[in-house]
């Protein structure tokens, strides 16, 4: 097949989309399949992947407007099979849906969890005005992504009606290491994403400063970018609750980040909505137990017994911190193994590049669809 993924941009350091979206493309290439991820940036190339970078207008960059994208790609959905447009509210993604229907390409759409009902109630006055326009781009696509079963809720909540291939993100899995015994009895309570109001760290703060005084050998780890003035007033936060064992580290990349999941004891995140949370998924695949709040889709963590999927509350968390935070090394150890097992099995990208390629082969073809496609 032929392909052409569509992103806005693709940052150098990899996190969200500008992870998964490339991934995702470098594992269909390996399924023999030609792809072009088409985006206005990219800080990285991506092996056996063709990449069109196209220019935006000067003016209105936040709407992400390129005249340049929007014609190449009305040329182009002419000779490939399949255009696949990730994310919403960027008019890079919504011209996709008024250029590539009708043409010969089949046209899917990621949402990326935009539109669950919070990520849907902030930046409103931008997201009205572009509705009418973002609205006909869903209901133009030919198939619908969701990478978790929440997500296909969410599409269907607003009422759309194509059919929904419900494929997770996967995951690099790291080389596998042991971990040796600690040598003092010091624990990490790790968490890791951007620094920003959906991630719940409010709550994380006012759970901790609950508990921190009964666990004196456990410390809070933030790690993360954010905006500076918000940041600012997470430290503040900590201060006014007397916190002395949080520390705020900033954004760690590669090998230091590796290096921070593999010397944390627990993972954490407290967060308001996710369409998938690759954090957690990175967590698992360091052996690091997990703690998920249910803005995430990570149900599967009390099943593969590697963690907890608690409601969104100070209360529930301050509760599930103080019951695993009791738990022994050897116990959250083990857990650890559960969820690197179970990431390996089921999020590895040859599998999900497989699962996508049947989608997309079902959609060109007919026939029966794939246990991987709902059409309810």
């Amino acid at each position: 097949m032929q392909l052409i993924h569509v992103v806005p941009h693709i940052a150098a350091e990899a996190s969200g989309p500008s992870y998964s979206v490339p991934r995702l493309c470098r594992a269909l290439a390996l399924r023999d399949h030609k792809i072009t991820l088409s985006c206005l940036a990219a800080g990285q190339q991506i092996p056996e992947v063709e990449l069109s970078l196209h220019s935006s207008w000067p003016i209105l960059k936040t709407f992400g407007i390129s005249t340049d994208h929007t014609n190449w790609l009305r040329h182009r959905s002419n000779h490939v099979d399949i255009v696949h447009n990730h994310s919403l509210w960027s008019m890079v993604n919504i011209t996709a849906g008024w250029v590539v229907p009708g043409r010969k390409a089949k046209f899917v759409t990621s949402p990326r969890g935009t539109l669950s009902e919070w990520a849907l109630s902030h930046s409103r006055y931008k997201k009205r005005v572009i509705w009418p326009f973002q609205k006909r781009t869903l209901e133009m696509a030919d198939l619908l992504h969701a990478t978790c079963e929440e997500e296909y809720d969410d599409i269907r909540r607003i009422g759309l009606k194509a059919p929904v291939l419900i494929v997770p993100n996967g995951i690099d899995l790291p080389v596998p290491h042991s971990r040796a015994p600690s040598r003092s009895n010091d624990r990490t309570l790790l968490f890791v994403s951007r620094i920003h109001p959906v991630k719940g760290l409010e709550s994380l703060l006012e759970s901790w400063s609950r508990l921190e005084s009964h666990f004196t050998n456990w410390r809070l780890r933030i790690v993360g970018p954010g905006d500076p003035d918000y940041v600012d007033s997470l430290v503040s936060r900590a201060a006014s609750y007397s916190l002395s064992r949080v520390e705020f580290v900033g954004p760690l990349y590669g090998k230091e980040k590796d290096a921070a999941y593999r010397e944390a004891d627990l993972f954490v995140l407290p967060t308001h909505s996710e369409n998938f949370g690759m954090v957690v998924a990175e967590a698992l695949a360091h052996e690091c137990p997990a703690i998920v709040s249910h803005g995430a889709p990570w149900s599967g963590l009390d099943r593969e017994r590697c963690g907890w999927w608690i409601p969104n509350s100070v209360e529930s968390l301050t509760q599930t911190l103080e019951t695993a935070m009791s738990q022994s090394e050897d116990e959250l150890q083990a857990m650890g193994v559960r969820g690197r097992n179970w990431m390996e099995r089921e999020f590895s990208w040859d599998g999900i590049g497989q699962s996508m390629e049947d989608g997309y082969r079902w959609l060109l073809e007919g026939g029966s669809p794939p246990d991987c496609v709902r059409l309810d």
